[in-house]
């Protein structure tokens, strides 16, 4: 599932957009024509609180249809922010400058065949069902406010593929590690991966990894996809020992404040 050019290769764009909608769902999801507008109100994710164009063409109104958009996350409490995707209208990206906004974060998709990947023949650490306790796990591993507890909890309830949870813990039982898969059909999404400042370097990361793929493999899965910041190289150098290759890039936009 590798694509040498996102922008030949659009139908693979829509699809893994889709499955990462459906593995990270926004509490409010409103179309404007082709454009989506994901918003959630008590949780900061940029995945949950943004505007995505869907459609090359869709560019009738452009700046009107904005500052609907604009007045919409301001209701919620949220900046009005855009994710570029290779499905956005060109158009409009060339817009956005001029109008005042400014790119500031680029991330990286990235799938692997399972077939190809080597991977342990059994399952170092299982999959929990307490969606709770790995909460808990993922706020203490990123450092996180502990007051974002109920709205992770939120997304996580309402993710609807089967999920698995993974967390690794040290001895004295703190989370060290911490990974969630999502498994859409034959294609299994790696989010909410991470270990801590302190367990770094010490393989938790392959280990855990390797925990998810397999139980996405065991459990159907053909192909696996994430999704990672640009320039955080560890974990890129990590994906790419799993297989992972990049599918397309996409970018976040928002107004520069005067």
């Amino acid at each position: 599932m590798q694509a040498s050019s996102p922008a030949s290769n659009l139908p693979l764009v829509r699809r893994l957009e889709a499955v990462g909608f459906r593995a990270w769902p926004a509490a409010t999801v409103i179309y404007d024509g082709s454009w989506q507008l994901r918003l959630s109100g008590g949780h900061p994710s940029k995945r949950l609180n943004c505007v995505v164009p869907l459609d090359p063409s869709d560019v009738r109104d452009m700046d009107i249809r904005l500052e609907k958009a604009r007045k919409r996350f301001q209701s919620y409490g949220r900046p009005l922010l855009l994710r570029q995707t290779p499905l956005s209208p060109p158009m409009l990206i060339e817009r956005l400058p001029e109008a005042g906004w400014e790119r500031f974060e680029t991330v990286k998709v990235m799938t692997a065949d399972l077939a190809q990947v080597t991977l342990p023949e059994t399952i170092d650490h299982l999959p929990m069902h307490d969606i709770g306790r790995f909460v808990d796990a993922n706020l203490s591993v990123n450092e996180e406010d502990a007051g974002l507890k109920p709205a992770l909890a939120e997304v996580l309830s309402t993710i609807k593929p089967p999920t698995g949870l993974f967390v690794v813990e040290e001895p004295a039982h703190k989370p060290a590690a911490v990974a969630l898969c999502v498994q859409d059909n034959d294609l299994a999404g790696i989010m909410e991966f991470a270990v801590a400042t302190s367990h770094r370097r010490e393989g938790l990361g392959s280990k855990i990894l390797a925990s998810a793929l397999r139980w996405a493999r065991i459990s159907g899965a053909r192909s696996a996809w994430l999704q990672v910041v640009d320039n955080n190289h560890p974990a890129l150098a990590l994906y790419r020992k799993f297989g992972f290759s990049e599918a397309y890039e996409y970018h976040y936009w928002r107004e520069v404040q005067a």
